[in-house]
């Protein structure tokens, strides 16, 4: 398998022109079932496999459960400030750097399975109570000043769980660890 097919298993985020209510919902669905849809991925594997990174110099898959539950804090966290401020300009945080924390690199992944329910059950509630005004609502990220509406945030979020579901996945396929 080569490089770009080992870091994008799904192919690289692609967001439509036009985002429709139903694409919108379709994206809720994935964030909601996401941190079930993992547990269950990830339920047999011992220590030494969750150790092992899912790429050459890639992250472990121990590494990877962290950086999603740290990742989509951070989103959540962006849809409550674009909800209550205008536009506001988000902090940027250094994902390489908190993967290699010593709760990234070491923690049991169970702490941040039990943080992805919980937070992905809030996430889930907020986004759920939406109307479409409020999907228009954004955040200016700092990094190249775009501005990132909740609608297109949706999306990425949608496409981060996939991505990253699919990097762990396609390990366990490959190493034949079913």
């Amino acid at each position: 398998m080569d490089l770009e097919n080992l870091r994008f298993p799904i192919g690289r985020l692609s967001i439509p022109k036009e985002i429709k209510q139903k694409d919108i919902a379709q994206w809720i669905t994935v964030i909601e079932k996401f941190p079930q849809k993992l547990e269950l991925l990830i339920a047999k594997l011992n220590t030494t496999q969750l150790d092992t990174p899912y790429r050459e110099n890639g992250w472990t898959i121990r590494q990877v459960i962290h950086h999603c539950y740290d990742s989509h804090h951070n989103s959540y966290t962006r849809y409550k400030w674009s909800l209550t401020e205008d536009s506001p300009i988000i902090k940027v945080y250094l994902e390489k750097d908190w993967a290699v924390l010593h709760d990234s690199i070491s923690a049991p992944i169970s702490l941040s399975i039990s943080g992805l329910k919980a937070l992905h059950a809030k996430w889930v509630y907020l986004l759920k109570g939406l109307c479409e005004a409020d999907f228009e609502r954004c955040f200016i990220h700092p990094s190249n000043n775009e501005k990132v509406t909740l609608k297109k945030n949706t999306c990425i979020y949608a496409w981060h769980c996939q991505h990253h579901f699919a990097h762990i996945e396609q390990l366990i396929i490959r190493k034949n660890w079913r």
